[in-house]
């Protein structure tokens, strides 16, 4: 059997790019999806690099059209599909929740919660006709998951919604040997987070600086998942900076 293929959303910078060299170097041929091309194809010839397959694939995974783009190269390319990383995210500038236009709505709505169920949808279909049948699905949700920041009630909302695709994806999966599992990240130090360094809004009202961890960290992390026999599971794992204020009261 050829390598293992490994599907990463958002691959051109910060976590997915991360992941996808922490696969490329585990031994799985990669596939990177994103908006951006030439992050893609520079991501790609370093994935080469390291001995690996690659494929990029320039799309918008949130429409239709685009995850069928992403989905029709792997297949033709590739053959089967054994791991998706949904990993695809944005947010928009933090504002009272009265403030929030529509269209930041809409925006955040189709990058973080309708591009992941997309590319869940298709990977279920190849999951279930492929021969072996079955693969793995892993979700980034982040610590907003759980926990949200002040003035983010777009980005809380929809990662509050991977956990539930998450869980329905773990649950509708079982009988076709498809496993599904989210990782929540915490101040990974990628552009997204580059403003914790100067300090960011605190609960209490204050301005805080926020240590950030190394985002190979989560890669190793996400391999770790993606290694997993079919058989066993990560239903859900936090991965965080260590004295980043979460755990208690910040």
């Amino acid at each position: 059997m050829a390598d293992k293929v490994a599907l990463i959303t958002g691959a051109g910078s910060g976590v997915g790019r991360a992941a996808s060299l922490g696969l490329a170097k585990a031994g799985f041929a990669v596939a990177l999806a994103g908006r951006r091309r030439e992050p893609l194809e520079a991501v790609a010839k370093e994935a080469e690099a390291l001995g690996a397959r690659a494929l990029a694939v320039p799309a918008d995974v949130g429409t239709p059209a685009g995850v069928t783009e992403v989905f029709n190269a792997i297949k033709s390319t590739f053959g089967r599909l054994d791991v998706l990383f949904n990993n695809a995210g944005t947010t928009v500038p933090g504002v009272p929740i009265e403030d929030v236009t529509f269209e930041h709505w809409q925006q955040i709505v189709a990058v973080n919660l309708t591009a992941a169920f997309l590319c869940t949808q298709q990977a279920f279909r190849m999951f279930k006709a492929q021969n072996p049948q079955g693969g793995r699905i892993i979700n980034n949700g982040s610590i907003s998951a759980s926990t949200p920041r002040p003035n983010s009630a777009p980005y809380t909302a929809t990662k509050h919604a991977i956990t539930g695709l998450t869980k329905s994806a773990a649950l509708d999966g079982r009988k076709f040997n498809i496993a599904c599992g989210q990782i929540d990240i915490g101040n990974a130090a990628t552009p997204m987070t580059a403003k914790m360094a100067e300090g960011v809004p605190q609960a209490d009202g204050s301005m805080a600086v926020e240590p950030r961890m190394d985002p190979a960290h989560v890669a190793d992390a996400v391999v770790y998942m993606a290694n997993l026999p079919l058989e066993a599971n990560v239903l859900t794992m936090t991965v965080m900076a260590t004295q980043m204020p979460f755990v208690g009261r910040g």
